[in-house]
């Protein structure tokens, strides 16, 4: 079985944050086909080009090695203000600089935005969408993952998931993300070149 590194931005910094505790259950429930972890934002500084470079700042660095290092990236993200929140807005530029080396290109995606109100981070997750398709990141389409909702009391002292209904739709999610993964990996190796050169 091949395994896929899958790396997780959550879009809060916030200590306790629902989003990452939906993050972790996703990782704690994902096929055994995915390798999930949580790439840290909350340390990279505001994207500024005239600081990028070869001074660039060392988080910058971490964070573009550990998305380029990935075979796919799940956002996972609360919505601020009917949009993406600004840390994790700030990351996306981080990763997609310097023009033309962009971390994210080309690497399967899912979003999945999770919010104690009813809306479950719709604005968020559509203005995620259209950064993806900018960075050229194949995005799952199904099932869409707007949590509404979600609240501290779905989730135990250990952070699991004590709400069967959440449980049941974090755990579709990962297993439908583990297939989209394996779909546009196996695409782009069946049209990769030859490197025999031979076309057969």
């Amino acid at each position: 079985m091949t395994r896929h590194r899958i790396a997780i931005v959550v879009g809060s910094i916030r200590e306790g944050s629902l989003n990452r505790k939906v993050a972790r259950a996703i990782c704690g429930s994902a096929p055994e086909s995915l390798d999930c972890h949580i790439v840290e934002i909350a340390d990279l500084p505001l994207y500024d080009p005239d600081l990028d470079g070869d001074a660039a700042p060392e988080s910058w660095t971490r964070f573009r090695r550990e998305i380029a290092a990935a075979d796919g990236v799940l956002f996972v993200s609360p919505e601020y203000n009917r949009s993406i929140p600004g840390a994790l807005k700030n990351a996306i530029d981080v990763g997609s600089r310097p023009y033309g080396k962009s971390a994210f290109a080309k690497k399967p995606a899912a979003i999945v935005t999770a919010s104690p109100g009813a809306l479950g981070g719709f604005g968020c997750n559509h203005h995620l969408r259209q950064c993806c398709v900018f960075l050229d990141m194949p995005t799952m389409q199904q099932p869409e993952a707007y949590l509404g909702g979600v609240s501290d009391d779905k989730f135990g002292p250990d952070g699991r998931v004590v709400d069967e209904g959440l449980a049941k739709l974090l755990g579709k999610l990962g297993t439908a993300f583990a297939g989209w993964v394996d779909l546009i990996r196996a695409g782009r190796a069946a049209l990769a070149p030859d490197p025999s050169g031979s076309g057969a």
